[in-house]
């Protein structure tokens, strides 16, 4: 089986350990094991507990501990319909190894996570694109959508809140997205592993599982909740769905390791105490970052709702790429060109990471954007 090669990742694994600052990271700050424990207050019995597991499979389809305080993060889902997997990345794969055959529709928004499209192509899929446009503050169209779902459509993906834009689809609009999906029976794939990152309220927004019959949620550990070191994700899906999934789940997963499925259970039950933390820097660096852009003539950009990255518009005559090579080289600072996520002519920037990293490399992009014009007059 052939594949498009994941352009994003690729662009990480080649830059990521060659930069100093790193504006390219889309996870919240990431914990320390040690903020973690410390954060339980329990930090004697829980390495005492820890010492005592026996490093078995655990429970296939991860501890029903587990599960039932991934549930309680839904309106309407109970244990039975959350499935682990090897974070939302794992998630996703297995749902459209699940779904998806040769020929059938799928329908994806762009820009998005390339696994949306790319993995459902390589499967012989036919893949429309329903573009996000900045016109639009990067929301989908659902009269767009309605002329691109017809009775071969198995999956519309969705992305919310999205990465990269930091877009966030509201209810009315995911019920209008819904009723289309209905009305040639296509499954709704939500990848949602920026919930809880909103820039209002609570930080949650509504989960596709929670909405339609056959509406799916991803998500993981790694964004909001600062521990992507634990490689832990899962589905929220009817039943049925899952039972369907766990035959494939069998041949690449068998389960999450038993460590992985603790510490998350951990974070899960002071879940209020890490979301508290995550949404204050959240904020606060996002304030920074608004202000950069404010003071930046080439730069523009739609302020995200939600999410950890922003979508940069540029106003030189550059690719994205040349633009984020002469970044790292010359000032050491990590943007993701844009053209690796088929947006020419923007650049990702991730602000949640850390603010010091932050605060002294937006400088370092304005000097570089100012020589850099000088250069290209």
């Amino acid at each position: 089986m052939k594949i498009e090669p994941f352009g994003v990742e690729q662009w990480m694994n080649e830059w990521e350990n060659r930069c100093e600052y790193n504006l390219a990271e889309t996870c919240v700050e990431s914990l320390t094991m040690r903020q973690l424990l410390e954060m339980t207050g329990q930090t004697e019995s829980v390495l005492d507990d820890m010492l005592n597991i026996k490093m078995t499979y655990g429970e296939i389809t991860g501890s029903q501990r587990l599960r039932q305080l991934i549930a309680t993060q839904y309106a309407s889902q109970t244990a039975d319909n959350i499935m682990i997997a090897h974070g939302a990345i794992g998630a996703n794969a297995l749902i459209y190894q699940t779904l998806v055959e040769a020929g059938d529709r799928v329908i994806s928004v762009l820009p998005t996570y390339q696994q949306h499209y790319s993995i459902p192509a390589s499967y012989g899929a036919e893949v429309k694109i329903l573009p996000l446009r900045e016109e639009n503050a990067f929301l989908p169209d659902p009269e767009e959508l309605k002329t691109l779902v017809d009775n071969k459509t198995k999956v519309i993906a969705l992305n919310n809140p999205n990465n990269p834009t930091g877009a966030l689809m509201d209810e009315k609009l995911l019920h209008q997205i819904i009723e289309i999906a209905r009305s040639v029976d296509a499954w709704v794939l939500c990848d949602e592993v920026y919930r809880g990152t909103n820039q209002q309220g609570d930080g949650y927004s509504v989960a596709m599982a929670d909405l339609y019959e056959k509406g799916i949620s991803t998500a993981s550990m790694s964004k909001a909740y600062s521990l992507a070191g634990l490689r832990l994700g899962w589905i929220a899906a009817p039943h049925d769905l899952l039972k369907a999934i766990e035959v494939h789940r069998d041949y690449n997963t068998i389960s999450v390791g038993v460590l992985d499925d603790y510490f998350a259970c951990l974070a899960l039950e002071n879940r209020d105490k890490i979301l508290q933390r995550n949404q204050a820097m959240l904020r606060d660096n996002l304030q920074t970052l608004d202000q950069w852009v404010a003071n930046e003539p080439l730069i523009s950009y739609t302020k995200p709702l939600a999410g950890t990255t922003a979508l940069l518009k540029y106003d030189l005559p550059i690719s994205s790429r040349d633009f984020c090579i002469q970044l790292i080289k010359r000032y050491g600072v990590m943007f993701t060109p844009g053209e690796v996520m088929r947006m020419e002519g923007y650049l990702r920037i991730g602000f949640a990471n850390n603010k010091e990293v932050l605060a002294k490399g937006l400088p370092l992009v304005s000097a570089f954007i100012k020589a850099l014009a000088s250069e290209l007059k």
